[in-house]
C-alpha cells in the first residue's frame, strides 16, 4: 500500500459560487422535468418514462443540495468570524 501514499499535501479545495451553482442545476432539473411533461405519453409508448422521473429525482435532490450548502457556508461563515475574534 505503500506506493499509493501520496508525495504531496493535497491542495486547498477551491471555493466558488456554490449556493448558485447548486440553485442553477436544481432549477435546471426542474424545468427539464416540465418540458417533458407533454411527452409524457410518448415516453410511456417507449417505456422511457424514467427520463421524466429522473429529472424530477434531480429537482427534489437538488432542493436537499441547496439546504446543505447554505448550512455549510452559514458554518463556514460562523468559523472565520471565531477564529478572527
Amino acid at each position: 500500500m505503500a506506493k499509493w501514499t501520496p508525495k504531496h499535501e493535497a491542495p486547498e479545495p477551491l471555493e466558488g459560487p456554490v449556493v448558485a451553482t447548486i440553485t442553477g442545476g436544481t432549477i435546471l432539473w426542474f424545468v427539464l422535468f416540465l418540458a417533458q411533461l407533454p411527452f409524457y405519453g410518448w415516453f410511456d409508448d417507449r417505456d422511457a418514462t424514467w427520463w421524466v422521473w429522473t429529472c424530477l429525482a434531480g429537482g427534489g435532490l437538488g432542493l436537499i443540495g441547496i439546504w446543505y450548502v447554505r448550512v455549510r457556508d452559514a458554518a463556514i461563515k460562523r468559523s472565520k468570524v471565531t477564529q478572527s475574534d
